[in-house]
């Protein structure tokens, strides 16, 4: 259970409107309902009775419904009182599989940056700065994700992808010849996941699926032995060392880039927030994104125009 999902269900329950809801929490009402359903799940208990025509609270949903509210103002209470404590509010970045080069230390001066150590897939970063639970996150969006949830993203790295394979040839293979893994867990990989399946369309690559999480780690070279094919890397895993029986192989033609977005509130009011993004991305440039080479999916809002 996770306190947006609190507000999400305080909204439904005062509208008695998923449509409404959805508009004033300004997020896709099909995840708005998943996100009821999540909870209701977690809680063992139905909270509403709806159909196509009403919506309308259980017994259990009315009588959870002032509790709720109560664990919210607690929560922004809480906010409120550590803001306090530190003189002023600091501005709370979340990140996925981010390498964090001395962040705190190039705010400083600017604004009390505090690091969150709870490391979460790119969706779920991107829903804390929504819900107001971040300021900020370093993870991987795209378009559709930034008008969902009313942000803005900036371009603050990227990292070509490469193919690990069998063998000692460490020449460039074409990306039509290698291999996607695309994991079963939509939870953990939904991102990877709908990255893999658009370069493997767009390249011709042969997409396999997989349901032990050997999108990274130890597994993935497991993989890349069975197969005995190139097999494209993950962002999560371009820091792991590769073992000695395998090799490294660029991918070309296209190469393929995973861009990293400083995502903020679209309506943030928040000088320090502002200053933070700018001392953060002011000097990031284009990262070589804007070479004819260079494959980014579609919705990718760091695209060039060409």
């Amino acid at each position: 259970m996770e306190l947006r999902q609190l507000r999400y269900f305080v909204a439904v329950a005062e509208e008695l409107n998923f449509g409404r809801a959805a508009e004033r929490l300004r997020i896709a009402g099909p995840s708005l309902s998943q996100q009821i359903k999540a909870l209701e799940r977690d809680l063992q208990v139905r909270l509403f009775d709806r159909d196509r025509r009403s919506v309308a609270l259980t017994a259990t949903g009315e009588a959870l419904l002032p509790s709720a509210r109560a664990l919210l103002k607690q929560a922004d209470e809480l906010r409120r009182q550590a803001a306090g404590l530190c003189g002023s509010e600091p501005v709370r970045l979340g990140y996925v599989n981010w390498r964090l080069p001395d962040l705190v230390e190039r705010t400083a001066g600017i604004a009390q940056l505090l690091v969150d150590a709870w490391v979460l897939p790119s969706h779920a970063q991107a829903a804390r700065v929504a819900d107001h639970s971040i300021d900020l996150a370093i993870c991987w969006v795209q378009t559709p994700d930034m008008t969902e949830y009313s942000l803005d993203a900036h371009l603050i790295g990227a990292d070509r992808l490469y193919a690990v394979s069998t063998g000692s040839d460490i020449s460039p293979v074409e990306a039509k010849d290698a291999v996607v893994l695309v994991d079963a867990d939509t939870v953990s990989w939904s991102s990877w996941n709908l990255y893999g399946e658009q370069f493997a369309r767009h390249a011709g690559a042969e997409v396999v699926r997989i349901d032990d999480g050997g999108v990274t780690g130890p597994a993935f070279f497991d993989h890349v032995r069975r197969l005995r094919r190139p097999v494209v890397n993950s962002p999560k895993g371009q820091t792991t060392p590769v073992p000695p029986d395998l090799v490294v192989r660029p991918l070309v033609r296209p190469a393929p880039y995973w861009t990293w977005s400083l995502v903020a509130r679209h309506d943030e009011t928040r000088s320090s927030v502002h200053a933070v993004v700018k001392a953060l991305t002011s000097d990031i440039g284009t990262l070589g994104l804007d070479d004819d080479t260079v494959w980014l999916p579609a919705n990718d809002p760091h695209k060039p125009a060409r």
